[in-house]
């Protein structure tokens, strides 16, 4: 397997988790003989310092000329003076609409080592496994018009959505669901808004090439309640941009840390990796930093753009290990003693060459 990688590490936090991340996969590739190539590229408040843009142009074709693009974080406190289009953030937004991925999948998992870093009861998160597919190009964000008059203090937005917007996210959400539990829980609101009910009979049409997959529609204020009371109950939600971008933050109290949780954004020219974490500039530097969102990241990018799902799994398992071991970063000890990012990084990379190691032996057996 040959893979080309964009790293763009980004600012703050992002070099130090975006380097464990590599090296996880520098360890995938020399264990199973694959060849992954790494190219870095700039991106957000570096970008801005050395090139006086937060997305380069070389960094953009970079990233176009690869097979998945791994990002760190962006943001830093000294641009905020920038006008929007000019800080950090905006070459984030604007690697995404040139990748041009639509649906962002976000996974929302239980670690039995970490029940009590969320603030959920034990007993109900217990063996969570949610993944969230949210289209990521429609819906209010993006919909036209839009407009603030502040002369008549008179504002609009405007959700839109195209059957076919509907139907290519719903197909992903139905592949993807056919290879885990087989269930898709669409989420809209459809008892107040004609999109939603567009949103649900497209979903409802698209069901019907899936007869391996149930679907149940929910909505969205009752799957607000849902997530919190009974989270074991779902296993693909599939959601529009906004009711997504609130719902999976949502679920992430589940994990009971930002650091822990992973995301790609799929069905562009080149997939999107990045950890949902920010850049936190206030601890760069010191390994605090939680590299397992990095690293779970690193996950992703195995199983949706290398099609490794083996060792997809054992990047996983290796990170379910370490925790089971006892081993926090300062944001999920709780209190308790910690360790730094690069030694997490370490503990992780251990556990899987042992994991690589033991499969490799007995095959060949």
């Amino acid at each position: 397997m040959r893979l080309k990688i964009a790293v763009l590490a980004g600012d703050g936090i992002g070099p130090e988790v975006t380097r464990e991340a590599t090296n996880i996969l520098r360890a995938v590739a020399e264990l199973g003989g694959h060849d992954f190539i790494f190219t870095e590229g700039l991106i957000g408040g570096i970008a801005i310092t050395e090139t006086g843009s937060p997305l380069p142009t070389a960094t953009l074709d970079t990233a176009l000329d690869s097979d998945a693009v791994l990002m760190g974080a962006v943001g830093d406190n000294k641009f905020n003076a920038l006008t929007p289009d000019k800080r950090p953030e905006a070459g984030l937004l604007q690697i995404r609409q040139a990748l041009g991925g639509f649906a962002n999948l976000r996974p929302s998992v239980a670690y039995a080592a970490l029940s009590e870093s969320s603030p959920l009861r034990p007993e109900v998160t217990k063996d969570v496994d949610i993944l969230f597919v949210r289209e990521l190009l429609g819906g209010l964000y993006f919909g036209a018009p839009r407009w603030w008059n502040r002369e008549t203090g008179e504002s609009i937005n405007t959700m839109r959505y195209t059957k076919s917007e509907v139907t290519r996210v719903a197909r992903i959400a139905f592949d993807l669901a056919s290879k885990r539990r087989r269930k898709v829980t669409s989420v809209d609101k459809a008892n107040v808004l004609e999109v939603s009910q567009l949103w649900r009979a497209t979903v409802t049409e698209v069901a019907k090439d899936y007869p391996d997959v149930t679907l149940e529609h929910q909505l969205v204020d009752s799957m607000a309640m849902h997530i919190m009371n009974t989270p074991r109950n779902f296993d693909v939600v599939l959601t529009e941009n906004l009711f997504g971008d609130i719902l999976s933050d949502e679920a992430g109290v589940i994990t009971g840390s930002l650091g822990m949780l992973p995301s790609a954004t799929i069905g562009g020219a080149v997939n999107l990796y990045e950890p949902v974490h920010g850049s936190a500039p206030d601890i760069a530097g010191t390994g605090k930093a939680n590299p397992l969102g990095a690293i779970l990241t690193a996950a992703m990018i195995l199983r949706h753009s290398a099609n490794l799902e083996t060792d997809a799994k054992a990047v996983e398992e290796a990170v379910h290990k370490v925790l089971n071991e006892g081993y926090r970063t300062a944001d999920i000890a709780r209190g308790g003693p910690s360790i730094t990012t690069q030694e997490m990084g370490k503990l992780v990379h251990q556990a899987l060459a042992e994991s690589i190691d033991q499969r490799q032996a007995l095959h060949a057996v």
